[in-house]
């Protein structure tokens, strides 16, 4: 493995050990984009979610800009697991990077099937969305409760041995919780988190802004509530956190290591900014070399706390 950096960037997330921390979150990132980014600077590429079946996603409007955000209702549209294994996983291998697979199903068993079924050559980890609605919960997301979580999470255990990161929904009251039940059930990582649940009206019209009504909330303003839901699943389970949401600069990306986080998705920037991750990546590094940090991974969990902020840490209740 070669390296374009002169600060070791490298980071370890389970059995991968990955070229930089930075990578793209599922659903923003397609083979299209090597015409603006080169691939083989990225740690990871994560896929676009896919379903066993075919999925037009909802209904338009899909995508609503707001002050500092953008909301939106994609749907997950799917073009069904033979067309990936046919046609997709073919078009990254001659990228160095390890190709990261998302994948949802709406239950336990279809997760484990579809995780079955994607472990081939050319796929190096699941990254299975579990923020999706769960048809034995009544249409909550499996992420929202330790049960569900545990469940969903061990049937995919045994069902790959492929690394497996357990993408988590933010809109849950105790997400430490539901991470711990991944890492007790056998996930090797917990991405936190998904797009916190959402809506917007059209005060002109008075309709919903989005044809599904509610959506997925994303961009720099969900950074603060995110960041600290990063920083308290890394206090409380041993495998990796992989930070994601609102990052659009390598400060915000140190922001998340530093609370814990062992890398870190990036998602909306890269629709405003193509090029986004490999310009936060050249100003992680141009940040370490000023402040003389020879490794990236030195940084993790390296947030700072004196005397009192360390036993309000450990009473676990910021307020």
């Amino acid at each position: 493995m070669t390296s374009h950096y002169a600060v070791d960037l490298t980071t370890e997330i389970g059995r991968l050990r990955l070229r930089t921390p930075i990578m793209p979150a599922s659903g923003t990132f397609a083979d299209g984009l090597a015409k603006a980014v080169d691939f083989d600077r990225l740690g990871a590429l994560v896929t676009k979610t896919i379903t066993r079946e075919l999925r037009a996603g909802n209904p338009l409007p899909r995508v609503v800009e707001r002050q500092g955000a953008m909301l939106n209702a994609i749907g997950i549209p799917s073009m069904g697991v033979e067309h990936f294994l046919n046609d997709v996983i073919p078009l990254y291998r001659c990228y160095e990077p390890p190709l990261v697979v998302s994948i949802s199903a709406p239950t336990a068993e279809g997760f484990a099937s579809l995780a079955a079924e994607l472990t081939v050559p050319g796929v190096a980890a699941i990254e299975a969305n579990i923020s999706c609605p769960n048809i034995e919960e009544d249409g909550k997301a499996f992420a929202m409760e330790p049960t569900s979580t545990w469940k969903v999470t061990d049937a995919l255990r045994q069902a790959t041995t492929l690394p497996l990161w357990v993408k988590l929904t933010p809109n849950t009251g105790d997400i430490p919780s539901v991470a711990q039940a991944a890492e007790e059930a056998g996930a090797d990582a917990v991405v936190v988190a998904n797009t916190i649940l959402s809506m917007a009206i059209d005060v002109k019209s008075f309709k919903p802004s989005l044809g599904n009504i509610l959506g997925g909330l994303s961009g720099p303003a969900v950074k603060p509530i995110i960041l600290r839901q990063v920083y308290q699943c890394a206090k409380k389970v041993r495998i990796p956190v992989i930070g994601c949401g609102g990052v659009t600069s390598a400060e915000d990306a140190i922001e998340y290591i530093l609370a814990g986080a062992a890398a870190v998705q990036v998602g909306t920037a890269t629709f405003l900014r193509p090029d986004a991750m490999t310009q936060i990546l050249d100003d992680m590094q141009a940040f370490c070399t000023r402040r003389g940090i020879d490794r990236v991974a030195s940084l993790i969990g390296g947030l700072v706390l004196d005397d009192s902020q360390t036993s309000q840490t450990r009473r676990m209740d910021p307020l």
